[in-house]
Formats: structure tokens, sequence, C-alpha cells
């Protein structure tokens, strides 16, 4: 039986590391603000989530139940996506460039154009720095 939990445990955690990878892949070569966010935040957010749950199930196995491991699963799943998406929120008010290739942006459609202030410190359209 501990055999099994194991290679449960082993998965889990390779599971985890595979994400973190990821994740790390992700906001190195992604493009923009936008994406290397999503992948830091969506990807990384699972690679924890699955590492800690490894942690939990190797040491539930061992008659060591800490249900801080639970409380840090569950924290992390509820804040690590809803602070990347405000992060990114705040970069497309404060005028942060999409990638030229981005094809869609709905929060364009949402909010309309704004006025923003861009890099260089002036107030523009967020239209006006698509182009």
């Amino acid at each position: 039986m501990t055999e099994i939990l194991d290679i449960v445990v082993l998965v889990f955690i390779l599971i985890g590391a595979f994400f973190s990878v990821v994740a790390a892949i992700g906001v190195v070569r992604l493009p923009d603000v936008y994406t290397r966010n999503h992948a830091a935040s969506k990807s990384a957010t699972l690679g924890v989530m699955f590492i800690l749950m490894g942690t939990f199930i190797h040491f539930a196995a061992e008659d060591h139940t800490n249900t801080r491991l639970i409380l840090a699963i569950v924290f992390i799943f509820l804040t690590s996506p809803v602070g990347g998406h405000l992060i990114n929120r705040a970069a497309y008010y404060t005028g942060v460039k999409m990638w030229d290739r981005s094809v869609r942006d709905d929060l364009m459609e949402r909010v309309g154009n704004l006025n923003v202030r861009s890099a260089d410190g002036k107030n523009r359209k967020t239209d006006e720095l698509k182009k």
C-alpha cells in the first residue's frame, strides 16, 4: 500500500514540477505582459497546488495530517488567478501595449476607448496604443 502511495505522491509532484517549468518557460518566452502574467498565474498555481497535494498525501499516509496544507492549497487556488487577473487589468488601464499579433481585445469592447497614461507619460486613448 505504501508503494502505491509513494507512486501517487511522485506523480503529483512530477505533475506540479511540470506545470512549474511550463510557467517559467511561459514567463520567459511569451511576448507581452498579459500572456506572461497568464502563464505565471495559471500554470504556476497548478504547479504549486499539485506539489502541495503530493506533500499532503505523503504526510497523510504517515498519519501526520496537516490541515495547513489544505488551507494553503485553497488560498493559492483562490488568490493567485485573481491576483493575475487584477495585475493584467491594471496593466491594461495604464496603457501597456498588447502584442502586435493579438487578434482579440474583449476588454476594449466592454469598457470602450479609455484615456490612459502611456509609458511615455502622455494621455492617450487605448486604441492609439495598439497602433
